[in-house]
This record gives structure tokens, C-alpha cells and sequence, in this order.
């Protein structure tokens, strides 16, 4: 075992930045957006030969020189980056590693969840974190032929959102909506979530899950062992849906409800992947063309409405968004008003 030290590197140090990011790139790593803490190991001559980071209650970035491998470097960092999140109360920890590299997490104490062949592994230090969140969702099971499921953000809910919930409702006995409980969006979940749960009110076959830690986002899906975006998507995608196929088990979900986005690239190859892979599973995947304003026939988006909101048009929201989304955002409680100065404050709101 080596005496290196391991070292938090304070983002005001642009030289060992720099440093790190020429190892990752050397080891086929790209720089993660995001991280919130990075820690690195340095030789005598102080060259970095190792690095690790934070982002959230996951561990990413994470590599070795190949001058230093063997040496248990990556050991120090994995238990160095451990140590950090428990001393700031985050105790649940995941990790995306190559297939190749799982064995190797799993001596250090992580689990497998699912992996996609040949892509990526994902893995919690948890033996049975998984299957316990599995087990309490199939405590909500309920009888029926035609039982659907969605996955939300709702960043905020729409008219666009109603439009695809009340289509499942209308076809489907029970649906199970999945609302991204992540807090990586202009609108946080608490609020998501009470407005989607608002708006839905006069439909009685809902049942509300908050997805956990197990269904991510796109804005925190790592990329740093990703060749290009496309395969970044792919990833995510592939990895949503083996999670997801898991969770439809426990529930008996026989149909999953997106929303079709043509001019979307995520989106786009996201409904693909899912259209090809959902039905080896016995799921049928309805991809439901998006509800249009009635008046310019312009697709309702999220987007359209944080854009509305930064340019102080709120009376646009009426076409865009449920009655108690509109109250909502037009009201003058502290939330609201933190939201939109937020929202204001934010230079691009559009997401593609």
C-alpha cells in the first residue's frame, strides 16, 4: 500500500485542475459537468496520479495514472471520497462504472443494480437497497389488465403533462406516475410534485411514486466515460429502461406513456430505444404526439413556459399550464416568487 496523501482540490486551483483533466482524458475519461467535490493524490514531485469526485450522493470521475496502477491508489480515493460523504450526512452512495471495472467496486462494498452489456454498470453500496425500494412499491400493486406508468419531471407541470396523464388514465385500469424526485431543475420536487398532484385531482386511478434515487435525470446522468453525447443518451436510456423493466415487474405494468418531442435530439433517441427495447419485455411503449395551443398550434413545453416566465409574460401561462399551476405561479407566496426570480435569474431555460 502506498503513503500518498489524498487531497481536496479547491476549484480556485485552475493548475491541478488542469492536471486532473489531462488524466482523466489520458485514462478515456471526459470531465463530469457535475461534480461538487474533487480529491486527488500527488507524487513527490507533485504530479497528479490520482483522482476522484463527488456529485450528489454518487461517486464519479474516478482514475488512476497507469504509471501507478497496483499501487492501491484507487482504493485511498474510493475510501477518501466514502469518508467525505458520510461527514456531510449522505450515506447512500452510487456509483456508474465500466462493466470491466465492476468486480472491483464490488470488493470496495458496492452492489450491482442493473448493468447494460458492454456500456455501463450501475451500483449502490447497499446489498439489498434495491430490492427493499422494489418490495415497498409492490405493496401499491393493484389488480388490473391494463396497468400503465409514466415518468415525470414536470419542470413545471403542463397542459402538455395533463394531456398524456389523462390519455393513460382514459385507456389504462391503474397508472403508476413516477415523479423525478432528484433536485436538479429550476422548479424543485416539492413543488412538482404538489402541482402535478394538483392538477390531476379529478382523476381516480393515479397512483403517485416518488422515483428515489433509481431513476435519474438527464441533467445528472454522468458522461464522463462516454465517447460523444449520443452515446451518453444511449446509455441513460438503456440504464432507465433495465431499472425500469424492474420496477414493472413489481408493479405488473404491462404499458409505458412518453411523450412524442420531434425536435428533441435526447428525447428523439430516448423514444427509440425504448420503442425497440420495451416490447422484448412484454411493455408496449405509446409514444403520444404532444398537445398544441389551440390558437398558434405550437407544441406546449416546459420550456415554453420557463421562457414565459423569465420574460414576465405570465399571462401566457394560461394556454400553457393547468388552473392550479397558473394560480400558482401567479400567486405571492415566498415559493412562487423564489421560483420565478430563479427561473429569471437563469440564461438559458430552453432544454433540448
Amino acid at each position: 500500500m502506498s503513503e500518498y496523501v489524498v487531497s481536496k482540490v479547491f476549484p480556485s486551483d485552475k493548475g491541478t485542475a488542469r492536471a486532473i483533466e489531462n488524466l482523466l482524458t489520458a485514462e478515456g475519461i471526459r470531465r463530469d459537468k457535475n461534480l461538487d467535490y474533487t480529491c486527488a493524490i500527488y507524487d513527490e514531485d507533485y504530479n497528479v496520479i490520482a483522482t476522484g469526485s463527488c456529485f450528489g450522493n454518487t461517486l464519479r470521475c474516478m482514475a488512476v495514472s497507469n504509471k501507478h496502477q497496483g499501487e492501491g491508489l484507487m482504493n485511498e480515493i474510493v475510501s477518501h471520497l466514502v469518508q467525505y460523504q458520510y461527514e456531510r450526512k449522505i450515506f447512500h452512495l452510487f456509483l456508474y462504472t465500466k462493466c470491466s471495472s465492476a468486480k472491483f467496486f464490488g470488493d470496495l462494498g458496492f452492489y450491482e443494480i442493473v448493468r447494460v452489456q458492454d456500456q455501463i454498470v450501475f451500483m449502490e453500496n447497499r446489498q439489498t437497497g434495491f430490492s427493499d425500494y422494489l418490495n415497498e412499491l409492490a405493496k401499491t400493486k393493484r389488480p388490473g389488465k391494463k396497468i400503465a406508468a409514466l415518468v415525470l419531471n414536470a419542470n413545471p407541470f403542463t397542459l402538455g403533462h395533463l394531456f398524456l396523464i389523462e390519455k393513460a388514465s382514459n385507456e389504462n385500469d391503474l397508472v403508476h406516475v413516477f415523479i423525478v424526485s432528484e433536485d436538479a431543475s429550476l422548479v424543485p420536487f416539492k413543488i412538482r410534485k404538489k402541482l402535478i398532484i394538483e392538477g390531476t385531482s379529478h382523476l381516480k386511478n393515479l397512483i403517485y411514486h416518488d422515483t428515489g434515487p433509481y431513476i435519474i435525470s438527464n441533467a445528472t446522468f454522468p458522461s464522463y466515460f462516454q465517447k460523444d453525447d449520443s452515446a451518453v443518451i444511449e446509455s441513460h436510456a438503456n440504464l432507465d429502461l433495465s431499472v425500469f423493466v424492474k420496477i414493472a415487474a413489481a408493479l405488473g405494468i404491462n404499458s409505458r406513456y412518453v411523450g412524442e418531442e420531434p425536435k428533441s435530439l435526447v428525447t428523439g433517441i430516448y423514444n427509440r430505444i425504448m420503442s425497440e427495447k420495451l416490447p422484448e419485455h412484454n411493455i408496449q411503449c405509446v409514444i403520444v404526439p404532444r398537445k398544441t395551443q389551440s390558437d398558434s398550434q405550437e407544441v406546449i413545453s416546459a420550456s415554453n413556459v420557463r421562457q414565459a416566465i423569465k420574460e414576465g409574460k405570465l399571462e401566457k401561462l394560461k394556454g400553457l399550464v393547468p388552473e392550479s399551476t397558473y394560480r400558482f405561479f401567479t400567486s405571492q407566496e415566498a415559493e412562487a416568487q423564489e421560483i420565478i426570480k430563479r427561473i429569471q435569474g437563469t440564461e438559458n431555460v430552453i432544454h433540448y
